[in-house]
């Protein structure tokens, strides 16, 4: 009988080999898509690729992804990347302070023809939405956010309008400029999946972005770059992560490192339920992407990071004495006995 903790016992720590399982699911096609994502996003961007891979995992698990880091680090270019290589629609958002909620929802238009008031859609009704800036709006347009991140709906008038499957939002924000800024919620940070926090690229990979720039001697095109998924591949993937195998000692182990963030003394505001889920549905979405049909404890050290670091914060003591979420998380994993 196939046992998931037996295997991962044996496996140590190996995340993509197929010689110590026979997987319960087909998970091949994932990892072939996967694979060509990776390649053709590969044909215009350099390194990056944990990047990538979180983004890939946040498709598989439904959720939504904020990017976060300094300008020119190619946030907003994977972002068009990754909607060239699914056949879905795209609309992209550049957040500003006087953008306003019927800027993005849309808003009731008077039809003189008909005598009556129809509702034109705004850029949300898509499939992958860039938000760009997303910390540039003020108050009353991020909350327009919060039902369609959540329930996938959008309540106009007194009508409500689903949106279609899939739906994602893939927003990016500078940590650095404070100009002209908004701190985004904490209702509306715990709606994404992951935060990801883009740092600089290696010297190697920099100078391979100058070769590659100096040899095409024109700007970036991305019309290189093919789709790989349809809307029902991404349905059918996300069935199947759901799926995927987590062993009880597993769910208690996610259960313990988020309930250590609601009893640390460097913390005034710890992860809620919706964050162990979180975890569980990242963590799956690794295992499928490395061909294994059950969780192991290094997918869900994988995700901890991004899936906690925007959801907790700080006391203003350890902020003075430098202490990052990076911190806390690492020390709340590090203090829990991992399941064997």
């Amino acid at each position: 009988m196939f046992n998931p903790t037996e295997t991962y016992q044996k496996q140590k720590g190996i995340m993509d080999s197929q010689e110590f399982f026979t997987s319960r699911l087909d998970l091949g096609d994932i990892r072939e898509a996967m694979d060509r994502i990776r390649m053709e996003v590969g044909k215009i961007m350099v390194g990056q690729h944990a990047m990538v891979d979180q983004m890939l995992a946040a498709i598989l698990a439904d959720g939504h992804v904020l990017i976060e880091g300094v300008p020119g680090i190619a946030k907003t270019l994977a972002a068009k990347l990754i909607a060239r290589t699914l056949s879905v629609g795209f609309s992209r958002v550049q957040f500003t302070p006087d953008l306003m909620p019927s800027d993005i929802l849309g808003t009731s238009i008077f039809n003189m023809k008909s005598s009556e008031f129809e509702f034109r859609r705004g850029p949300i009704f898509s499939n992958l939405i860039l938000i760009d800036e997303i910390n540039r709006a003020p108050a009353k347009t991020q909350a327009a956010l919060f039902e369609v991140m959540e329930e996938r709906q959008v309540t106009v008038d007194g009508e409500t309008y689903l949106m279609d499957s899939p739906f994602l939002v893939i927003a990016t924000q500078n940590p650095i400029e404070q100009e002209g800024t908004y701190r985004l919620p904490e209702a509306q940070l715990d709606r994404f999946l992951f935060k990801i926090t883009v740092g600089y690229p290696s010297i190697d990979d920099e100078v391979k972005i100058l070769a590659d720039f100096h040899q095409r001697k024109s700007s970036t095109d991305i019309s290189v770059v093919g789709p790989v998924m349809t809307a029902e591949h991404i349905a059918a993937f996300r069935a199947k992560v759901r799926e995927v195998h987590c062993e009880g000692p597993l769910l208690r182990y996610i259960a313990q490192i988020v309930d250590g963030t609601r009893n640390n003394n460097a913390l005034y505001l710890g992860a809620s339920p919706r964050a162990s889920i979180s975890i569980m549905m990242g963590a799956k979405a690794f295992a499928a992407m490395a061909g294994r049909d059950f969780v192991t404890p290094e997918d869900i050290r994988r995700v901890v990071g991004p899936v906690l670091n925007h959801r907790i914060l700080i006391t203003p003591e350890k902020e003075m004495e430098g202490v990052t979420p990076d911190d806390v998380v690492k020390g709340i994993v590090d203090r829990i006995e991992v399941p064997r």
